[in-house]
Order: C-alpha cells, then structure tokens, then sequence
C-alpha cells in the first residue's frame, strides 16, 4: 500500500511540475501532460529516462533555465523517489543534468 501511495504521490509531483512549466516557464508541455494522462507517472519517467536523447520539453526548459522542472531533476533532487528507480536510471538522471550544468 505504501508503494501505491509513493506512486500516487509521484504522480501529483509531476502534473504539479507540468502546471509550473505552464505557469511559471510559460512552457506548455501538452505531450508530457498526454503521456501522464495515458501512463500515469513512473511510466513516463522511464520512458523520457530510457530514451537516447533529451526531450523537447527537457530541451525548452533548460532554454529556460528551469531544469528544476524535468522529470531527471525532480527525481534527482528528492531522495523520496529514489526507490522507484534503478540505480541506471538515477544515473541517467545525474548525467543528464551535469551534462547541462544543473548540476556540478
């Protein structure tokens, strides 16, 4: 049941991070919002994770400089949801944003 609430709760930090991109970047990222719609969350995330490249909305944000907002910093940046992830998908996470100096 914990696990569920986690997933319910990481679910409500990415729509959260759609609505600032929106409201704050003046981003609007219509495909991540399908995609959480359709998949919920953790699946979205591992897609964009699993993905060779960077999104378009990774892309937009980091012209932004609002990087706290991707999925790989939202992770990153809360140990909280570390468990719903592999250790090669934090990774992945962690040089993303070091290869876009969000992180040192």
């Amino acid at each position: 049941m914990a696990n569920e609430a986690l997933l319910a709760a990481f679910d409500e930090e990415l729509f959260d991070a759609y609505q600032r991109a929106r409201s704050e970047a003046h981003y609007n990222a219509t495909r991540f919002l399908q995609m959480l719609n359709e998949r919920r969350g953790l699946e979205t995330a591992r897609i964009l994770l699993h993905s060779a490249n960077v999104s378009e909305g990774y892309t937009a944000l980091w012209e932004r400089k609002r990087l706290d907002l991707t999925v790989e910093a939202i992770i990153h940046d809360n140990p909280k949801w570390h468990p719903l992830f592999t250790k090669e998908e934090l990774n992945t996470c962690e040089n993303r944003l070091k290869a876009y100096e969000y992180l040192r």
